[in-house]
């Protein structure tokens, strides 16, 4: 895998230095979005993604000397960009134990564990560590905390795709601080992004619900949920339209807002109609009693689901 930047260029020096300092003084914790080793790979010449050919999903590096890899699949031998034809790859994403790699070369003498999935730590072996955890894999420091959190690419957080990822993406940001001891006490929290982030502002204000109060007025004047209720017609083109104008003809003016179609999977669309909380229940029962009424004549079927997660 040829990785251009070096190491030292990787790390916010900012970072290293209250890490360096804070180590001495206790446990400290390295929170990284992404677990594995190199989790995302393009090539190096063209950029073009790293895919696996037989199924289409991203390819990762699972060592420093390995190819590309799928985690159906299994590594490829011989892989070859197909736009260029070059073998050579580079990192695009980072995960939890090559962040654990670059920080132990770039501190020598300091002990370094990683946390994360299937291997996650609930305490620690000892109090002179630095932890490279995922969120939601923090390890129990103890009664005294942590001596200080670096949150890692927070914008590479914030920009997978879905409608609860930044609020979720907070609340695991607010969890880990909580982790550390009070300022009072020496306890330092460092995130690694661009200061004008709402999320971070929250974060460094410590106001969670001025955050939320700001989240919720923009989704109700988009009629987004929780401000709204929404139902998700996914389906073949005329079966989806055929749904949502039956619910919109039983529904009349409840329906607040009606949009698409959106592109969907396997030339699918999708629909999404909304109305208010107090009318979720009568959409709830009109969209069973249509899918009902579709079942029993044998038509084709509709994925309909309720405030969804993902609007595509």
């Amino acid at each position: 895998v040829d990785d251009p930047a070096r190491t030292a260029s990787r790390i916010p020096s900012v970072a290293l230095d209250i890490l360096r300092t804070a180590v001495t003084e206790g446990p400290v914790l390295v929170s990284v979005p992404r677990a594995g080793y190199l989790p995302m790979l393009a090539c190096q010449s063209c950029r073009e993604p790293v895919v696996c050919r037989q199924c289409g999903r991203p390819m990762q590096a699972q060592g420093p000397d390995r190819r590309p890899t799928c985690r159906t699949h299994g590594a490829v031998a011989d892989w070859r960009c197909a736009v260029c034809g070059r073998d050579v790859v580079r990192a695009v994403v980072v995960g939890v134990r090559r962040t654990a790699e670059e920080y132990g070369r770039a501190l020598p003498g300091v002990r370094v564990i990683t946390s994360a999935g299937d291997e996650h730590l609930r305490t620690l072996p000892g109090q002179d560590v630095m932890v490279v955890a995922t969120p939601g894999s923090e390890p129990d420091p103890g009664p005294d905390g942590y001596a200080a959190l670096v949150i890692l690419d927070a914008a590479a957080a914030l920009s997978r795709p879905g409608l609860r990822v930044a609020e979720e993406v907070l609340r695991r940001w607010f969890s880990a601080a909580a982790l550390v001891r009070p300022a009072d006490q020496g306890g330092r929290v460092l995130v690694v992004g661009d200061s004008d982030m709402r999320e971070i502002q929250a974060l460094i204000r410590w106001d969670p619900h001025g955050y939320a109060d700001r989240e919720l007025a923009e989704r109700a004047a988009l009629h987004l949920p929780p401000a709204v209720r929404i139902a998700q017609l996914t389906g073949p083109p005329l079966a989806a339209l055929e749904v949502a104008d039956e619910l919109e003809s039983e529904l009349g003016t409840l329906i607040a807002r009606r949009s698409g179609p959106l592109s969907g999977p396997e030339e699918s669309v999708t629909w999404l109609l909304a109305t208010s909380i107090a009318d979720g229940a009568a959409l709830t029962a009109a969209l069973s009693r249509i899918q009902s009424l579709r079942s029993a004549r044998r038509a084709a079927m509709v994925a309909a689901r309720m405030d969804p997660v993902s609007l595509r």
